[in-house]
C-alpha cells in the first residue's frame, strides 16, 4: 500500500495537469494564502511566524560571542538551522537532525548568506578575538508542503526585527541588526510533468524534482538549489525565473510592511 498510494496519486496529478488543474483548485503559478507575524517569540532577539496554507513555521534569532574564523578575523558569523520533529508531520521522527532538516537549514542559509544582506564585518567586537555569531533557528510546526519558502520568509522577517543584545555581553548598547537587503525564496516542484509553484503536501508526495530560487531586491539571483533527481530545460527555467520574480516582489513587500530594521 505504501508504494501503491503514491503511484495512484501520481496518476491523478498527471491527469489533472493535462487539464491544467491542480488538486486543490489552484492554477499552476498560484500560491496558497500567506500570513506573516513578527516579534512573536518573547525569548528571541528577533522572531517571525509564517502561516502558508496549513504549513506553519517559526523562526527565532539568537546571538553568541565567539572567536572569529582564522581566515576572517574581523567578521562575525551566520548560521541557520532547522528542526523537523514529529509535531510537524507523521513522516518525521525524533532524534538527531535528519537529512531533510539539514537540507532545509542549508538552503535557507545559502540564500541569506549569498545575498550579503548582513554586513558580517559589523559583527566584529575585537578583531581576531571576539565576534558576534548570529543563529537563526527554524522550527516547522506543521508541514503541509513548501516548508522551504515558508522557512526562508520567516528567517528574513525575523532578521529584520532583530535587536543585537550588546548590553547582555557588555559590548555596548543594544541596537538593531542592520539588514541591507531582503532575499526571498521561491520554490517549484514538477508535478504531473509540469512545474508548479508552492506545492502542497500531496503534490510533493506525488511529484518529482524541485527547484529553490532566492532573489534579491534588484532581481539578482543569490542562490539556486535543485532537489531530487531530474532535469529542467532552459525554457522551463526561463519561465520559472519570471514567475519567481513576481512572487518574490509580493513577498518582499509583505516583509517590509511587517516592519523591522
Amino acid at each position: 500500500m505504501v508504494e501503491l498510494v503514491p503511484q495512484l496519486l501520481r496518476q491523478e496529478l498527471a491527469d489533472l495537469a493535462a487539464m491544467g488543474k491542480r488538486r486543490d483548485g489552484r492554477s499552476q503559478w498560484e500560491s496558497r494564502h500567506i500570513e506573516l507575524e513578527v516579534d512573536c517569540l518573547y525569548n528571541a532577539d528577533g522572531s517571525a511566524k509564517v502561516t502558508w496554507g496549513d504549513t506553519i513555521v517559526y523562526a527565532g534569532v539568537k546571538f553568541e560571542i565567539r572567536q572569529p574564523w582564522p581566515d576572517r578575523p574581523s567578521e562575525g558569523s551566520l548560521m541557520c538551522g532547522a528542526e523537523l520533529r514529529p509535531i510537524a508531520g507523521k513522516k518525521y521522527e525524533p532524534g538527531p537532525p535528519s537529512p531533510e532538516s539539514i537540507e532545509l537549514g542549508r538552503v535557507v542559509d545559502r540564500g541569506i548568506r549569498e545575498s550579503g544582506c548582513i554586513d558580517l564585518g559589523s559583527l566584529c567586537v575585537i578583531p581576531g578575538e571576539s565576534v558576534y555569531g548570529v543563529m537563526v533557528d527554524i522550527h516547522v510546526v506543521s508541514d503541509s508542503g513548501n516548508i522551504f519558502d515558508a522557512s526562508a520568509l520567516a528567517a528574513i522577517a525575523a532578521l529584520r526585527t532583530t535587536i543585537v543584545p550588546a548590553s547582555k555581553f557588555d559590548t555596548g548598547e543594544d541596537h538593531p541588526l542592520k539588514i541591507t537587503k531582503t532575499p526571498i525564496m521561491c520554490s517549484f516542484t514538477r508535478v504531473g510533468g509540469r512545474f508548479v509553484m508552492d506545492a502542497n503536501a500531496d503534490e510533493e508526495l506525488g511529484g518529482d524534482e524541485r527547484i529553490h530560487i532566492t532573489l534579491g531586491d534588484d532581481g539578482h539571483l543569490h542562490s539556486l538549489q535543485k532537489g531530487l533527481k531530474g532535469v529542467f530545460s532552459p525554457a522551463e527555467f526561463a519561465e520559472i525565473l519570471e514567475v519567481s520574480q513576481n512572487q518574490c516582489d509580493v513577498l518582499r513587500k509583505m516583509v517590509e510592511s511587517a516592519g523591522g530594521n
